[in-house]
């Protein structure tokens, strides 16, 4: 074969690679630019709207997909994704959008964005199937987030509406990431670290004390060796719960009780029905702020 023609062919191959990556790119901005479900479930079957560093051509998964309307917060496609694609939808994607196979890209993906809505979807979604009955409560990537569950997430990054959604639908306060710390140790971390929001640190706090009627963490002898400045980053009386020197105010053991009758699939609607004052329910979507349980 001649070098004009091995030339010319390369040049079609480089041609046909840039299409792919540029049809790919299309998606993605379809989905970000919030197109109709329609046009974006013909793209999305589209085989020559996917690439891969080894210009193959095949469509995108449902799973993938997914992963985009979380980024983009489009809550109609996403809706549609996990209503016709359920098993599919939460899957995991292709490799080079997640490397770890035991981990909940989708739900991290949703907390990492702030993506309430769509939280709120997958929850309800991951109840109807047996398969994804540990999903909320498993590790995150180990190279890009340490092995976090969501909820470690959720209080990283002071989520706090997230962390009742992700708890009242039994996502475990106990769970470890592979230092073996507690979302309880994150939000410890937290305030010891920095005086900076304060607020929205107390208030994942007090939502996450709310499902944990058994306090169980890493920091605990921390916080006895020092008992000094953890009163006064925590107050006296929540410092004492948390070493077992005091027991939890009335308040704080009526919720954790009546949040343990709530059925995990029915929340927060459970929630909102119960005969109590608005103000004293963790609900999500609402201000909180005013809401202490110390």
């Amino acid at each position: 074969m001649s070098t004009s023609a091995t030339n010319n062919g390369r040049l079609h191959t480089d041609e046909k690679y840039k299409q792919r990556k540029y049809q790919s790119f299309l998606f993605y901005q379809a989905v970000r630019d919030l197109k109709p479900v329609w046009m974006l479930e013909d793209m999305r079957t589209m085989e020559t709207f996917y690439w891969e560093e080894d210009a193959s051509q095949r469509s995108y998964t449902p799973s993938e997909a997914l992963l985009y309307a979380i980024v983009h917060d489009h809550q109609a496609y996403a809706q549609y994704l996990l209503s016709h694609y359920t098993d599919e939808a939460l899957a995991m994607p292709g490799e080079r959008f997640c490397c770890c196979p035991s981990s909940a890209p989708h739900l991290a993906m949703a907390v990492r964005y702030d993506r309430r809505d769509i939280l709120g979807l997958i929850l309800q979604e991951a109840h109807r199937l047996p398969s994804l009955r540990s999903y909320m409560n498993r590790g995150g990537c180990f190279h890009m987030e340490d092995g976090k569950t969501p909820l470690h997430l959720a209080c990283e990054l002071l989520r706090s509406e997230s962390v009742i959604l992700l708890l009242g639908n039994g996502a475990s306060p106990q769970a470890e990431d592979q230092n073996g710390m507690t979302p309880l140790d994150v939000i410890l971390e937290q305030l010891w670290d920095s005086k900076v929001n304060i607020g929205p640190k107390k208030l994942c706090l007090d939502n996450l004390l709310m499902f944990m009627p058994e306090i169980r963490f890493k920091m605990k002898s921390a916080l006895e060796g020092d008992p000094v400045c953890w009163s006064k980053v925590l107050g006296e009386d929540k410092f004492k719960y948390l070493v077992g020197q005091k027991p939890a105010p009335l308040f704080l053991m009526a919720m954790q009780k009546i949040l343990r009758q709530l059925p995990p699939e029915q929340f927060p609607d459970s929630l909102d029905e119960l005969p109590i004052p608005s103000s004293l329910k963790p609900l999500p979507c609402k201000q909180l702020g005013q809401l202490k349980v110390f």
